[in-house]
């Protein structure tokens, strides 16, 4: 029955690639895909992005808006009706009236940007349009995609070994008292299904909220569950599993993999299916200041959690076939945020670390025939470069307003006060970040609020401030405006 159903799914996600082949003649259009770990910045990426298009910002790096070739960028209706519109008025209004930093990304939503550009090159001349699709999604989804090829013994082997690797051993310590209260090999009960479930949720809260949080362990849905909290979907858990022997029928731990496979079934694939392989470039964002700042295990995970991603992505050059049949994404960037809270001297040292990060994996991709590109970047920055003296020393220093409850040292901010930080060097070589040449806790990286933007006479708001944004939207979107 399975065989069947995966033939009809394929069935039609190959009609559904065809439609829209088919529409390509009429408006041309690009799937732009907007992911990243937790507290990676995703929603604000977006917001700007879409900001910068349709305000029409000179952007040098990327170079149809240099030359002057966009014309116009504007708003219109998404072509997917059954998703989330992106909330982009909401956000827009969150950064520059209130200064504070829009909600993270907690669902898949979407926004059309329909751009007017002058053709450079080529036989074709005048003007033409591209409709951007922007579907922004949590990249917890993403790594669900591994479950895919898992089965329930290898993901409860495998989750209950990492939880016991570096700090998060003692983040575990009240799952692992639980998990040891249940029977595998014991009769199926709901009661005991939910207890189980709950401890293993506290343990991923846990593990999100500590300094791992630039690492994640599935299932994604379970901390973002939506229409779907209570479902039995969601109401699962690892259990130790007794090694090399089969689970029986109507043991508890047959009612588990029964719902892991139905959380796969019901949860991972539809996203798979009808979101994720229909994306053409795609953008994940990652924190990766906070997992230097966390040390050497922080950057393994972190390392870890990039590669599932690049091995989640169908990737390649696309051809008419694939296109019908197996839609490809063919460029991917890495991009290292919040580079504002640096000193521009380290942009390219948080770059080179990104790439390291991600070496391993870029070749598998490039291999396949798609780009993979890295990027240091602020989408809004919230900073401004300074110096402070310290001694008879002159430090190269970065000033904003530190968010309220702030703490640097032994002083508190307020919110409303302005602050020159040092926040401490990257090591020359990126190598040097995993040999711990960057002492846990030893960077100072304050949250800051969004700057704030002068008005001139004729109400018009200054432009939001950027590191880089324009190099990856040339990366991402270049090659299509020629």
């Amino acid at each position: 029955m399975s065989v069947i159903t995966d033939l009809a799914s394929r069935a039609g996600s190959a009609a559904q690639s065809l439609w829209e082949a088919s529409g390509q003649l009429i408006q041309p259009s690009l799937r732009l895909g907007v992911t990243g770990l937790a507290r990676s910045g995703k929603t604000v990426f977006t917001t700007a992005l879409v900001h910068h298009l349709t305000r029409g910002t000179n952007l040098p790096a990327f170079r149809a808006s240099a030359e002057g070739r966009i014309r116009r960028a504007h708003l219109a209706h998404q072509p997917d009706d059954a998703i989330p519109r992106f909330p982009y008025e909401e956000h827009m209004a969150a950064l520059t009236e209130g200064r504070r930093w829009p909600l993270s990304t907690s669902r898949i939503s979407e926004l059309r940007v329909d751009i007017e550009y002058e053709r450079k090159t080529g036989w074709r001349t005048g003007t033409a349009s591209l409709a951007l699709d922007i579907v922004d999604y949590p990249g917890e989804w993403l790594l669900d995609l591994a479950l895919l090829e898992a089965g329930y013994a290898q993901w409860s082997k495998q989750t209950i070994e990492a939880s016991y690797r570096g700090d998060r051993a003692r983040v575990a310590g009240p799952w692992h008292a639980a998990l040891k209260t249940f029977d595998p090999a014991g009769p199926a009960d709901e009661v005991l299904a939910a207890k189980a479930s709950d401890s293993f949720k506290e343990y991923l809260t846990a593990l999100r909220a500590g300094e791992e949080a630039v690492a994640t362990t599935p299932p994604g849905r379970f901390l973002m569950p939506g229409d779907l909290a209570g479902s039995p979907a969601l109401t699962f858990a690892p259990l130790d599993l007794p090694s090399g022997q089969p689970i029986a029928p109507g043991s508890f731990a047959a009612l588990m993999e029964r719902r892991f496979e139905a959380y796969k079934t019901h949860v991972v694939k539809p996203f798979f299916r009808d979101h994720f392989q229909r994306i053409d470039r795609q953008i994940v964002l990652v924190d990766v200041l906070a997992a230097i700042d966390a040390g050497p295990a922080a950057l393994a995970e972190l390392e870890e959690a990039l590669d599932q991603v690049l091995m989640a992505f169908r990737i390649g050059r696309n051809t008419l076939m694939s296109r019908l049949f197996s839609p490809r994404a063919d460029r991917v960037l890495f991009a290292a945020t919040k580079a504002d809270h640096i000193h521009h001297t380290d942009h390219d040292r948080l770059d080179a670390i990104l790439r390291l990060l991600v070496n391993r994996a870029a070749r598998r991709t490039e291999a396949a025939g798609a780009r993979v590109g890295t990027v240091a970047l602020a989408s809004v920055r919230a900073t401004r470069e300074t110096t402070i003296r310290e001694g008879r020393e002159t430090l190269r220093a970065v000033a904003g307003t530190p968010e309220a409850g702030e703490r640097v040292g032994d002083e508190v901010f307020d919110g409303e006060a302005e602050a020159a930080i040092f926040p401490g060097e990257l090591p020359e070589t990126a190598e040097e970040v995993f040999q711990g040449a960057v002492p846990p806790g030893s960077l100072r990286f304050p949250r800051f609020r969004p700057p704030k933007l002068a008005v001139d006479a004729a109400a018009r708001m200054a432009k939001m401030p950027h590191i880089r944004l324009d190099r990856a939207l040339e990366f991402l979107l270049g090659d299509r405006f020629a």
